[in-house]
């Protein structure tokens, strides 16, 4: 399965718009692989554009400086969130030949024309320009904002390549000396590493149109087979309002996993369906995290492996039996249709009460499948279930086997006496599969 996403414009900080687009499909890439598929997953750096010449000449820094410092954050931002790494994350700047070629061909075919600033693409020249839109192009037209350039035949023909300024980075082409506009880019990566007619293209929903438009038609324009399918995650809302720098109320995703367990973004994420809009706040990120806790305290009682991270859950390296054969084929038939994990979230929590009830009343094998099974079907999304470890002092551990011996012998009033001298000490105190268990706060 041939899999592109548009990546970032490395020219700030990561914000949450950022954070739930690559978690949205590390998800759908953790799943196809889960299931079977083998995935070639790539995801674009956009390293020349006007907000990081912006920045570079606002800060009196090179363009290479603003790229260099800002994709290391992206990456640090990407692993604390637990993305796994592409296996192709192409740059701009390494493809300037491949689009010169391309904008020359268009030109050669009357597709694209000069005006004294660029090339221009001319939408025009593609009858169903505005189908990801789904508008005809005469609509898309009447409701263009007119933009500076008044030699552009449509307000909706876009800039190919810009023509070099003083200062700022330019590369040589036959129709002079300049750098690629926006959309061009991620045309020629992705035929380039994925070839023609590859499988699925995604990105947030902000680049339906005009971008991933724009990228469509210039395919079509040059004959080749682009995307069979196109996918979109719905926005990061604030107060009903969409998050973003344009709109100024920037929230940096650094911040945000600074503050938090990164994980309750992605369960935050996985509660939402991917084309819905998910509010980010204080409260949402805070009831995720009480939702972490419950799941983390059936990894203590089971003594539950981590899974995700850069490792990818295959569902054939597990055993499906009995309850946990269900809950997989439940898990499977909603995550099948269109990545519902919303409902996927809901039958696994079901799964979670289901597993520590049959424990409470002594089916100890068959709560630990199922438990088992609700942390690896975890793991395939890519959220790590924390057992935790803890230094345990000697006082500690006698007074832990103190009260195994207590419930063994059905002593609760000891029982409870021991748990109280235990939350005393400063422990948070359960009872696992195995006994007592501990874990500080």
């Amino acid at each position: 399965m041939a899999m592109y996403v548009c990546g970032p414009t490395v020219d700030n900080l990561p914000h949450m718009g950022h954070g739930r687009f690559t978690l949205v499909w590390d998800i759908a890439r953790r799943w196809f692989t889960f299931q079977g598929l083998s995935v070639h997953y790539v995801s674009n750096i956009t390293d020349i554009d006007d907000k990081i010449i912006a920045r570079a000449n606002r800060e009196s820094r090179s363009e290479a400086d603003v790229v260099t410092q800002y994709e290391a954050e992206w990456w640090d931002a990407m692993a604390r969130l637990g993305v796994a790494v592409p296996d192709d994350t192409p740059h701009a700047t390494h493809y300037i030949e491949e689009m010169v070629e391309l904008i020359a061909s268009f030109l050669e075919r009357d597709v694209a024309y000069t005006t004294s600033d660029g090339v221009y693409f001319d939408v025009s020249s593609v009858p169903d320009y505005g189908l990801l839109a789904g508008q005809p192009l005469e609509s898309l037209r009447a409701g263009a904002r007119v933009e500076g350039n008044d030699e552009k035949r449509s307000p909706l023909d876009f800039a190919l390549w810009k023509n070099a300024k003083p200062g700022e980075p330019s590369w040589p082409a036959p129709f002079g000396a300049g750098r690629p506009g926006w959309h061009t880019e991620c045309v020629v990566m992705a035929l380039d590493l994925l070839g023609e007619d590859f499988d699925l293209h995604c990105g947030g929903l902000d680049l339906k149109f005009p971008h991933h438009e724009n990228e469509r038609v210039q395919a079509e324009a040059a004959h080749k087979g682009f995307a069979r399918h196109w996918a979109h995650n719905g926005w990061v809302m604030v107060g009903g309002v969409k998050m973003s720098t344009s709109l100024n109320n920037f929230t940096s995703l650094t911040d945000l996993l600074e503050k938090t367990d990164p994980r309750a973004y992605r369960l935050l994420v996985l509660r939402s369906h991917y084309r819905s809009p998910i509010e980010v706040t204080p409260s949402t990120i805070a009831d995720a995290e009480r939702a972490l806790d419950r799941l983390d305290s059936l990894a203590r009682r089971f003594e539950l492996p981590v899974m995700g991270g850069e490792y990818f859950e295959l569902a054939s390296s597990h055993d499906w039996e009995d309850e946990s054969l269900e809950l997989y084929e439940r898990v499977v038939t909603v995550m099948n249709d269109d990545l519902n994990t919303p409902l996927a979230v809901a039958e696994l929590f079901d799964a979670l009460s289901s597993a520590n009830a049959m424990a409470d009343e002594g089916h100890e094998a068959s709560a630990r499948r199922l438990a088992q099974s609700v942390g690896a079907l975890f793991g395939a999304l890519g959220l790590s279930l924390l057992a935790g470890s803890h230094v345990v002092d000697e006082v500690t551990e006698r007074l832990v086997l103190q009260r195994d011996a207590a419930r063994l012998a059905k002593n609760w009033a000891d029982a409870d006496r021991l748990r109280d001298e235990l939350v005393q000490r400063g422990w948070i105190v359960e009872d696992g599969a195995s006994g007592t268990v501990v874990r500080r706060p």
